[in-house]
């Protein structure tokens, strides 16, 4: 059998391929290659733009992650702010308080001062009253003889001195 005779499959299939080849580089491989072409330029395109999601994802987590500390950081400077707060508040109470109750312990005591000062004076004024009554009562004995008199007027004159 002639592998070239035109009576042959292979010649026949050859020249069908050939034709097919022919047919399909003239109206299909432009627009095959210019289909993959897009594609892979897509594809290139999107890998391309997942590149810089994850490059975006990259830097807003680190934004968040700084956001974070910087949030941290201010919480905590509240906090402390609170603190330092609530200690001064408490110290101003301490000191107010303080105040009140050495206020209120001289007012007692000036108080009592005051108190110790009325009542010495009405002990002295009831003194010299009970001791005026006495004189007066010892006067009277004493005076009530003109004898004794006599004596208590020259007893007095010989101790006073003449200056």
């Amino acid at each position: 059998m002639n592998i070239v005779a035109p009576e042959s499959l292979i010649f026949w299939t050859t020249i069908i391929f050939l034709l097919l080849l022919f047919l399909l580089r003239k109206f299909a491989w432009k627009p095959i290659l210019g289909a993959v072409r897009s594609r892979e330029t897509s594809i290139n395109d999107a890998l391309e733009a997942a590149e810089k999601a994850k490059l975006e994802m990259q830097n807003m987590h680190a934004d968040n992650e700084k956001l974070l500390q910087e949030a941290r950081a201010e919480r905590e400077a509240m906090m402390k702010e609170a603190r330092e707060l609530k200690a001064k508040m408490i110290a101003d109470a301490k000191e107010d308080a303080k105040l009140e109750a050495d206020k209120m312990v001289a007012q007692a005591q000036a108080a009592i001062e005051s108190e110790k000062k009325a009542a010495i004076a009405e002990l002295k004024q009831q003194v010299a009253s009970l001791s005026l009554e006495i004189a007066e009562k010892v006067v009277k004995h004493e005076l009530s003889d003109s004898d004794k008199q006599m004596k208590l007027v020259n007893e007095m004159l010989g101790e006073a001195k003449l200056n």
